[in-house]
């Protein structure tokens, strides 16, 4: 597929389960690739979800393997098997249908965090991006969450948040659209990456970015960064042309 963006158009119109390949094959590049674990769903609104396949890794699929599943976990349409952890996604639709998309997966630098039972401070503007409110740490490791009753507790844990560090195990990062949960999931682990690095660095704590900006940066339902996944979108397809065919 070739795609020539304009001033009026940086990306062409996407269905709902070609949203959720690109998502997946983005965050991959963003470090969201532990092999094959990681979930993407998607809430269509009738009771269904779309989400990824069980077996394939975030940079392989394509839009005809996605799912699309009963709020109960079975396949209504679709070839694959459902993902394992799936139990975190369906508990997380049932108690927040306003939530369209959740991702969860263990990226390179958010992982660490959340093993390390600590909430890395933001040091840059970039890292504050996507809103959702604060950045909650679920500091109890309740067992895997292909566990419905170790899943229904992190969702019971999460609250109203939308982006959770899941102590010992990884991150989950919740949404409006497809376009916040982008956001706020590359904000995260630039976020965790670049205070990593400030830490080994031996940087000064206290030289985080100021309450008041981190303030208003929380109140964004992270969907205002116009511009920034059509960027993403582009990439992926400029790669790999005929991906949406």
């Amino acid at each position: 597929m070739t795609f020539v963006p304009t001033a009026d158009k940086l990306m062409p119109d996407l269905t709902p389960a070609q949203e959720v390949v690109l998502l997946a094959r983005t965050l991959w590049r963003e470090g969201y690739r532990d092999h094959l674990a990681g979930h993407i769903t998607y809430n269509l609104g009738d009771g269904t979800l779309l989400c990824n396949p069980w077996l394939l890794t975030w940079r392989e699929i394509r839009p005809r393997d996605i799912l699309r599943i009963s709020l109960d976990g079975e396949v209504v349409e679709g070839d694959w098997p459902v993902p394992l952890g799936i139990p975190l996604h369906l508990e997380l639709h049932r108690a927040r249908p306003d939530i369209q998309v959740a991702v969860h997966n263990h990226p390179d630098h958010g992982t660490i965090w959340a093993d390390m039972r600590e909430i890395p401070p933001a040091y840059d503007q970039s890292s504050s991006l996507g809103g959702g409110g604060d950045l909650v740490l679920i500091d109890e490791y309740d067992g895997a969450v292909n566990s419905t009753e170790a899943a229904r507790k992190a969702v019971d844990a999460l609250g109203d948040a939308e982006v959770a560090l899941l102590a010992g195990h990884g991150v989950f990062v919740l949404g409006s659209t497809v376009r916040a949960a982008h956001q706020r999931a590359v904000a995260l682990e630039q976020r965790c990456r670049n205070a990593w690095s400030v830490r080994a660095a031996g940087g000064r704590p206290d030289s985080a970015l100021p309450a008041w900006w981190l303030e208003r940066m929380a109140r964004s339902d992270g969907n205002g960064f116009h511009g920034f996944w059509e960027s993403s979108v582009r990439a992926e397809l400029a790669a790999e042309p005929g991906l949406l065919d």
